[in-house]
């Protein structure tokens, strides 16, 4: 209804209830004259007002009507008005919606754009090393020595304090597939000042250099200076190599790496693994042909922290050369075996490592890296080591070793070796070892050299000799440590 109809109502209404007001039809009466007709004429008066209300109903449906026909009129006028406000409103979503994915468009290729500016695409030649690592590794230590030879200290210059390198390995892997890949690995070995004072260390290496294919986990092929079955896997249960190196290679009876083929493989979901090398047998720092291949394998097994090894070497070591005259060199074979049983598991909480490695080999020379001539006597060298480590707290361990060796077990038998070492290490880091070290190393009945030694021989002589009265010892207490990256 509108504000025009509800005013026409009230002025009727107001109409009809004032006094004296004058009805279409009626004339104008007095209040006093109507209760005198309504007395003197009774029911006329009755009449009267039910003929005055139909009027009202009939009024008020007139009224009613004009209402409706107001109120359709001014619907019908604003309609156009109102569709042409909703067109406009939607006109305008849409253009606001167009600015919208105009302005996105614009920032993402911005984006683009930069991104582009700060990632230049790389030429094809350097696509590749998206699948290339580089590693490294250094083992130090700054270390009191004290080197005696029955009793009398030697000349040897590692006698007094200092700081040493013991091993610095950088290396570059590269992954070609998911079956082929590729090592190399350089090995710089204690950096000391030569006497002609025109070069600096012992020498920078190709420690392994090879072409792998990882078949299936039972079968991997590497071909070229590559990790000889033994060490490189007692060295991974011992765990302190940064320390001191292991049995076979602290008595100077093997090597870490060699030029040549290996297969490798874990079979019954890693239970059981093995390796087999066919390599030159003169060590990775002397490549070089001969008439011979030595071979070197192993076969081990792991279960609940249990680990057992068996492994062996044969062969010539690389000296199997024609001689200038023509004539082979007559080498006796060198043949070696080892053993190993280990634990690693938990006391509780607090993670420890419990093992034992043996060595028995026979006609290889005292002291040197060739096996026994044919014409000389047959000799053979055994020996034991026992280590152990264990983890009290969070980033510290505890960790000893001891060993027992004989070098010239059946010429010689009274020539004995024994050594130790003791320490508490520090990890602040997954790639930082820190280790306060105590190391003793004592030979007696003959001198010989060892790994575990910064320069020279251990025993009753200042030069190695497979037989000699007294014996000798060495000290060392230092800071050793190691890095990775």
């Amino acid at each position: 209804m509108t504000i025009r109809t509800a005013m026409n109502l009230a002025t009727i209404t107001s109409m009809l209830l004032t006094p004296g007001v004058v009805m279409a039809g009626l004339a104008p009466v007095s209040l006093r004259d109507r209760i005198r007709q309504g007395v003197a004429q009774g029911p006329s008066l009755a009449e009267q007002l039910r003929a005055a209300q139909q009027q009202i109903a009939q009024l008020q449906a007139q009224l009613n009507a004009l209402s409706t026909k107001v109120d359709a009129q001014a619907a019908t006028a604003t309609a156009p008005v109102q569709a042409q406000l909703a067109q406009a409103q939607a006109d305008a979503a849409a253009a606001s919606a167009k600015a919208d994915s105009a302005l996105v468009q614009t920032m993402a290729a911005n984006d683009a754009a930069g991104a582009r500016a700060a990632n230049p695409p790389s030429p094809t030649a350097l696509k590749g090393l998206a699948q290339t690592g580089i590693s490294g590794r250094m083992y130090f230590n700054a270390s009191h020595v004290t080197h005696e030879a029955n009793g009398v200290k030697t000349g040897n210059t590692d006698n007094g304090g200092g700081f040493a390198i013991k091993r610095l390995y950088l290396g570059i892997d590269h992954k070609f597939d998911d079956v082929f890949s590729a090592n190399l690995t350089m090995d710089a070995d204690s950096p000391v000042a030569t006497t002609s004072g025109g070069t600096a260390g012992r020498g920078f290496f190709i420690k392994k250099a090879y072409l792998q294919a990882r078949v299936r986990p039972e079968l991997v092929v590497r071909l070229g200076a590559a990790d000889l079955p033994w060490i490189p896997y007692v060295e991974g249960i011992y765990g302190y190599r940064h320390i001191e190196s292991v049995l076979v290679d602290r008595a100077k009876f093997s090597t870490s790496s060699d030029w040549g083929a290996h297969i490798s493989g874990d079979l019954a979901g890693g239970v059981v693994s093995y390796q087999l090398s066919a390599v030159d047998g003169a060590g990775y720092r002397d490549p070089h042909f001969s008439r011979t291949i030595d071979f070197e394998g192993r076969l081990s097994a792991k279960y609940k922290g249990f680990n057992l090894a068996v492994g062996g070497y044969t062969g010539k070591l690389g000296k199997n050369l024609v001689a200038a005259a023509g004539a082979p060199a007559l080498l006796r074979t060198y043949n070696r075996f080892d053993a190993l049983a280990a634990y690693q598991g938990k006391a509780g909480d607090v993670p420890f490592t419990l093992g034992f490695e043996y060595l028995y080999a026979k006609n290889k020379v005292f002291n040197s890296t060739a096996p026994i001539a044919q014409s000389a006597l047959e000799d053979a060298a055994e020996g034991y080591s026992m280590f152990a480590s264990i983890n009290p707290i969070k980033q510290w361990s505890v960790f000893g070793k001891y060993e027992s060796f004989k070098p010239s077990k059946n010429l010689h038998p009274a020539f004995k070796e024994d050594y130790f070492n003791v320490g508490l290490q520090w990890s602040p880091a997954k790639i930082v070892d820190l280790a306060l070290v105590y190391k003793r190393d004592q030979a007696t009945g003959g001198a010989l050299t060892t790994g575990s030694i910064q320069s020279g021989v251990v025993g009753c002589s200042t030069t190695a000799t497979i037989v000699c009265a007294g014996g000798g010892t060495y000290n060392e207490l230092g800071l050793y440590g190691q890095f990775r990256f």
